[in-house]
């Protein structure tokens, strides 16, 4: 299991942690949070199947990958003025 991803950003006057995470084989998924203020606005949630359909299913670094590509699109989105609510 990897760890994972923690960035604040500040967006049009508001700022939002964004939180990706690997939650591992037992619990097979990355998820990615949106926080303002403590709260969870939204919550992305890609499978592992999802991932290995163009990689092998033991290979960790296309996890890692995944991961941080997630993470990255979300942080792209919301600089580019989407909200959580259009994510």
């Amino acid at each position: 299991m990897e760890k994972g991803f923690n960035s604040d950003i500040f967006v049009s006057g508001v700022t939002y942690h964004v939180q990706t995470e690997d939650w591992g084989l037992e619990n097979p998924f990355i998820v990615t949070r949106i926080y303002k203020s403590g709260a969870v606005l939204k919550s992305i949630k890609t499978s592992y199947d999802e991932v290995w359909k163009s990689a092998s299913r033991s290979d960790q670094r296309a996890i890692r990958l995944a991961m941080q590509t997630q993470h990255q699109e979300i942080l792209d989105q919301l600089v580019g003025g989407k909200t959580h609510t259009t994510l």
